[in-house]
């Protein structure tokens, strides 16, 4: 049996048990990707990331949640970043490329005080439309119709990661939920794989714009992502384009995380540039602990 070191990173805050946590593993060149899938499992995290060699960006990340890869995700590339400028992994560069499934991406560092952020260009966005059943999708997070705020509309997007995207009348309806997933496929017909992504307009912190909680594929293996980096940042698009059209752009705030007790926040940014949109998301992390996995073989 092989031991790795994995590194547990939470990512959009700054106290260690809050935020959204991140295994990663550095230097994962010589990993498999059943290696790789299997750590993932056993970690047991939404996300854990690794850090490879790239001939095409200064490295390249691959990301596994228990059950299956994915292209794009926000908190476990803030937590990768974070962890290899902390540990001198990038000299002093204040800016790199990164090589994902999705594309190569912009990141850039800047120090505030004793807090590094980081911010990470996202994917180009893409919207499709839910045709579902409503009251169905309502019910399998334990909420009824009369919870969804129909004046815009519920949606599928990306930014890397598909989810769909539920605009909620009220915070209140943010303590009730409670997701059954193994539901989800059925009710996604279009996209049976997505998340699910509730939010309101209603905030906890003056500071926010938007509340959210983010429900798992039940295909990942793992049920609520406290803070979410890319459906944060396809949130920002879903502003400028189904609630201020007239805007060209949009910097906010975005708060989760808090029914689960590991509240943290996402700044988004998206400017619209003719039929493209660019979109930023910027956040921090925080180191917790050294993890071993064996591997099996």
């Amino acid at each position: 049996m092989s031991e790795i070191t994995v590194y547990h990173y939470d990512a959009f805050s700054t106290v260690p048990g809050k935020g959204n946590p991140a295994g990663v593993v550095f230097h994962a060149d010589s990993l498999s990707e059943e290696a790789m899938q299997q750590i993932a499992h056993k970690v047991g995290f939404n996300e854990t990331v690794f850090v490879m060699r790239s001939k095409f960006a200064d490295v390249r990340l691959r990301y596994f949640t228990p059950g299956h890869e994915i292209n794009l995700c926000g908190h476990a590339t803030m937590a990768s970043m974070f962890g290899l400028k902390t540990r001198g992994l990038l000299e002093d560069k204040q800016s790199i490329t990164i090589e994902t499934n999705v594309g190569i991406l912009p990141i850039q560092f800047q120090q505030d005080g004793d807090t590094i952020n980081i911010e990470m260009k996202q994917d180009q966005p893409r919207f499709m439309p839910f045709q579902g059943d409503i009251e169905k999708l309502a019910n399998s997070i334990n909420l009824t119709t009369d919870d969804i705020d129909l004046s815009t509309p519920i949606v599928y997007g990306t930014t890397g990661t598909w989810t769909l995207l539920i605009p909620i009348r009220k915070r209140t309806s943010f303590q009730q939920m409670k997701p059954d997933s193994s539901l989800f496929p059925e009710i996604l017909v279009e996209n049976p794989k997505a998340s699910l992504h509730p939010f309101t307009l209603e905030t906890r912190d003056s500071d926010a714009l938007m509340h959210a909680r983010h429900f798992s594929s039940p295909f990942s293996g793992t049920t609520e992502d406290p803070v979410t980096g890319t459906a944060s940042g396809v949130m920002s698009v879903y502003y400028l384009e189904y609630m201020n059209s007239e805007m060209d752009q949009a910097h906010f705030v975005v708060e989760q995380g808090h029914e689960v007790g590991r509240d943290g926040k996402v700044h988004v940014s998206v400017v619209r540039n003719g039929q493209d949109m660019d979109v930023r998301i910027r956040g921090t992390a925080v180191f917790v602990e050294e993890m071993k996995v064996e591997l099996d073989t």
